[in-house]
């Protein structure tokens, strides 16, 4: 099986090297970091310290690891952390806010030989996957090391469930290298008992997301941004996070029958990819709209629509809305973290397909802090905003319920421990 995954990857590579080529000659695109992650030239830790090797595929995982480093730090900074991410943005995002890691790195490539080279360079102690990251070759060759492998902040969406069953003997292979899941819900843990873990490998211990640690912000210090934005105060923003194509057309058409009879509404889209703002810019320029990217706006600028165009910025543009819709929820993509704008204490709105946080989502419905907008009719409802206390009520059962969810951190802290202290 592992020959036959190897031998289809090097040949996927191989028909990939030329396309690589031309884009860094004749399209001038980011770099692929083909040379990192075959693991040339990685140097070797330094002996005499132990180290755990952490592994997160994008910037929503990599976010929400950042109370977990910094807590693992504080308490054992005689430990090295490696870090290693899939995407070019989410190393990005990584130097930038995981400061207490000690080597950050692009996860290799799933080759047996690179995959040795990497862990001979670093010589971790145990191996921390996160949410659902399982490269067949990286976990086997971690296994046949004696290194414990741990799954954390494990989710097990629906789709990936259906592959697993479609899979169930090459799955239970690949999944039996994991030493311990640690899984986010119930639904999760059920799941994997299915695909025929033992119940003694697993534990739920939450949502690590949902020990959000964001930035606090004065009234003041929100004020200052909005000028920075070029608003005045009086107006009433509706920001929508994550969002993907094919909903903000709609959200689009319902912000324009709302401002019929709301003038002093602003809308602020955040798209999930931002190589995707001309495209969103286009779209609500179409409608009659001014519009204006984040890059662009100025203290004096005056804008309909705001395409927030920059990375990191998203939560802090949450914290100054007066209500926040989060995306790939109105198409059937499975939504995204509806805790930013909890945290800030927001109204949180999304569409009906949240199947990949089918749980949380249904809490915050059950808490009264999030609601589910289906038609059009309710998605102008939601941009009016008509009933300021109701929302604020909302808004403030969001934050409450968020802070109701912690724990997680401290029972992934231990598990890693006992890893640590169990290497074979």
């Amino acid at each position: 099986m592992y020959l036959i995954y190897s031998f289809a990857l090097a040949i996927a590579l191989a028909l990939y090297l030329p396309y690589y080529a031309f884009r860094m000659k004749v399209l001038k695109k980011d770099r692929v970091h083909l040379r990192e992650r075959l693991a040339l030239g990685l140097e070797s830790r330094p002996d005499g310290r132990e180290a755990i090797w952490i592994h997160a595929v994008s910037v929503g995982e990599v976010l929400s690891l950042q109370h977990l480093i910094r807590e693992l730090k504080r308490r054992h900074p005689e430990w090295d952390i490696v870090f290693s991410t899939l995407t070019h943005t989410g190393i990005k995002v990584a130097r930038e806010k995981l400061v207490e890691a000690d080597r950050i790195f692009f996860v290799p490539l799933d080759f047996r030989r690179v995959i040795r080279r990497v862990l001979r360079a670093v010589r971790p102690g145990a191996l921390v996957l996160a949410e659902s990251e399982f490269w067949p070759n990286l976990v086997g060759e971690a296994a046949d090391r004696g290194l414990k492998v741990l799954l954390i902040n494990g989710r097990i969406s629906e789709h990936t469930f259906k592959v697993y069953e479609d899979i169930r003997p090459i799955a239970r292979r690949i999944l039996g290298n994991v030493d311990r899941f640690l899984v986010q819900t119930d639904e999760d843990r059920e799941k994997l008992e299915q695909l025929g873990i033992g119940p003694e490998r697993l534990e739920v211990a939450g949502n690590l997301k949902s020990e959000v640690r964001l930035p606090a912000f004065s009234k003041g210090e929100l004020q200052d941004f909005k000028r920075s934005l070029g608003l005045r105060g009086g107006e009433r923003v509706v920001v929508a996070g994550s969002t993907r194509k094919g909903e903000e057309d709609r959200l689009l058409r319902a912000f324009a029958e709302a401002r019929k009879e709301r003038p002093d509404l602003r809308f602020v889209v955040a798209p999930r990819h931002i190589e995707r703002a001309g495209e969103i810019e286009r779209a609500a320029q179409a409608t009659g709209f001014t519009v204006l990217r984040r890059t662009q706006a100025r203290p004096d600028d005056r804008w309909d629509v705001l395409v927030l165009d920059t990375i990191g910025e998203l939560a802090r543009v949450y914290a100054l809305s007066d209500a926040a819709f989060v995306g790939g929820s109105l198409v059937d993509w499975g939504g995204h973290n509806i805790l930013e704008p909890a945290f800030y204490g927001r109204p949180v709105f999304f569409g009906p397909h949240m199947q990949n946080f089918a749980r949380l989502a249904d809490s915050f419905i059950r808490a009264g802090g999030a609601r589910i907008v289906r038609t059009d009719p309710e998605l102008v409802d939601m941009f009016l905003l008509r009933d300021k206390e109701a929302l604020e009520r909302m808004g403030g059962q969001a934050r409450a319920h968020l802070a109701s969810l912690g724990g997680a951190t401290e029972k992934t802290i231990r598990a890693i421990e006992r890893a640590m202290t169990k290497k074979s």
